[in-house]
């Protein structure tokens, strides 16, 4: 039997933190386009998802590709456990078919990192936190 998943519920606690930091402020009368392209993907689920992933290490993040890797991640409390993300923004319009998360979860067994399981419900709530977020950066962005 597999151990319970705290790095994965570390991750979602960690990130929906993240997500909650704007919600206080006010929001704008005036929306701001949905479709904001300075870079070659969506700047709102760019942001949003640099935000979300932000507590581990990065090893690659292209905005003109719209991709995000990060290097394994084991949360303190749990050092057997580690999981790593890969972040991929697939349009410039901030919709939900525009994002798409990977993780990928190692648990240590006899010494050496092992595959193991990551819950389909942990990369959604990754998923969702990162569109709440980009959402949220989008209403607090006056349009010019």
């Amino acid at each position: 039997m597999l151990p319970k998943k705290p790095v994965a519920a570390a991750l979602v606690v960690i990130a929906v933190a993240a997500s909650g930091c704007a919600r206080n402020r006010s929001i704008p009368v005036q929306l701001a386009p949905s479709r904001m392209t300075s870079i070659g993907v969506n700047a709102y689920l760019w942001r949003a998802a640099l935000d979300t992933v932000s507590f581990a290490p990065l090893l690659q993040a292209d905005a003109n590709t719209g991709v995000i890797i990060t290097d394994w991640y084991a949360h303190p409390s749990s050092p057997g456990e580690r999981v790593k993300l890969t972040v991929t923004i697939l349009d410039q319009d901030l919709r939900a078919d525009a994002l798409r998360v990977a993780a990928s979860r190692q648990i240590i067994q006899g010494g050496q990192w092992v595959s193991a399981p990551v819950s389909a419900s942990t990369v959604q709530k990754l998923e969702d936190i990162i569109l709440t977020r980009a959402r949220d950066i989008r209403r607090t962005t006056i349009s010019g």
